[in-house]
């Protein structure tokens, strides 16, 4: 048995939402009412981080670039993790409903871009535009934006032992079909409404040393 690691990107391996971040800061007031949409299921992700999105004139391109490279940490633990991974020959998934120009400088020189699956961005329009490269397969109907289930399916077989690290509502459908759950945040909140096991984490230590114990147990 091989175990896959699929993990979400904002508010998991950033300690903050940068899409929250952004939407914070350079957003209209009516990027809130979408956002707490959004949370609350009343809009999929997909049309609702479309609409956030399309609040943002293309001209802050440059600007909200610069915001994420300077304000985005990294969580504790992460490049020591992706260490004790490639050591242990475990495979890594970033699946992010981030956007590419955020999400794959901020991973430069600490994940291989072939592992990253996320959101494209399109910066020719007046206001920025979402490209969605990972639909939902037709066993989901949730119109994720980037379906996290569909990835693992495509990414998993059936023997492999499935983690999912996250910390959303984007990471419920992936939390569904995983062996085990680390999660924080509103995930956590998600899986006890959905009755899903999960382990609480802060940071990658503490998730490094359970899937060391995984691998004591597996071995």
């Amino acid at each position: 048995m091989s175990i896959q690691i699929f993990c979400d990107f904002d508010g998991t391996i950033t300690n903050n939402d940068n899409i929250v971040a952004i939407m914070e800061k350079f957003a209209p007031p009516e990027a809130e009412t979408i956002k707490q949409q959004i949370l609350s299921q009343e809009l999929s992700i997909q049309e609702g981080v479309g609409k956030l999105f399309s609040l943002l004139p293309t001209s802050l391109q440059n600007e909200i670039t610069a915001f994420i490279k300077e304000t985005a940490v990294i969580r504790t633990g992460f490049i020591e993790f992706v260490q004790f991974l490639r050591d242990n020959n475990i495979s890594l998934y970033i699946i992010s409903g981030g956007m590419d120009f955020f999400v794959y400088p901020l991973l430069e020189g600490l994940v291989d871009f072939k592992q990253i699956y996320c959101n494209t961005t399109d910066f020719s329009n007046e206001t920025i535009q979402v490209n969605w490269p990972h639909l939902c397969d037709e066993h989901c109907e949730n119109e994720c934006g980037l379906c996290k289930s569909t990835l693992i399916r495509n990414l998993s077989s059936r023997n492999n032992f499935k983690i999912v690290i996250g910390d959303s509502i984007t990471d419920l459908q992936a939390a569904k079909l995983a062996d085990k759950v680390f999660a924080r945040d509103f995930l956590i909140t998600k899986c006890k409404e959905h009755h899903i096991s999960y382990t609480p984490f802060e940071t990658f230590h503490d998730i490094q040393n359970e899937v060391g114990k995984l691998l004591e147990v597996i071995k």
